[in-house]
């Protein structure tokens, strides 16, 4: 499970900051359906991409630890959580979006409790090796496949 959270760590934090990315490069062209919102809109979003792409640089530092942090891990899923309550709000309040910030929803709010579940992963997984190596510290026992 350790496995799993980083290399889930690392995709969403380069995903993230590519996503970003594209966004401050290509202004409206990058959302699907608004591409004729206007330079308002375009601003915004290239703002939001920024921000963005700075939420990916947080999930990359987060999987450049070791452990993974936790702590962090909680706190980027939470703002992934609020993002997918935030579309669900959207929906109530404004009507349905296109498509596609549909299935973005859709993966915010599935990948948010993946993260929850596994943000102890790295952590326990650091835990377990300090305590096998401090019973073999102990024993004098031989380390597993030496």
């Amino acid at each position: 499970m350790a496995k799993a959270l980083r290399v889930l760590t690392w995709t969403m934090g380069i995903a993230c900051v590519a996503i970003g990315f594209l966004h401050i490069l290509l202004g409206n062209a990058a959302m699907p359906g608004i591409a004729d919102a206007g330079p308002t809109v375009g601003s915004f979003g290239r703002f939001m991409g920024a921000v963005f792409a700075g939420y990916g640089v947080a999930w990359i530092r987060a999987a450049r630890q070791a452990p993974v942090p936790a702590r962090a891990v909680r706190w980027l899923a939470a703002v992934l959580l609020l993002g997918g309550l935030a579309r669900v709000l959207s929906i109530v309040l404004d009507g349905r979006p296109h498509w596609f910030q549909l299935v973005l929803m859709a993966i915010e709010l599935g990948l948010a409790p993946v993260y929850l579940w596994l943000a102890d992963a790295d952590a326990d997984a650091d835990a377990d090796a300090d305590a096998d190596a401090d019973e073999r510290a102990r024993t004098g026992a031989q380390p597993t496949g030496a």
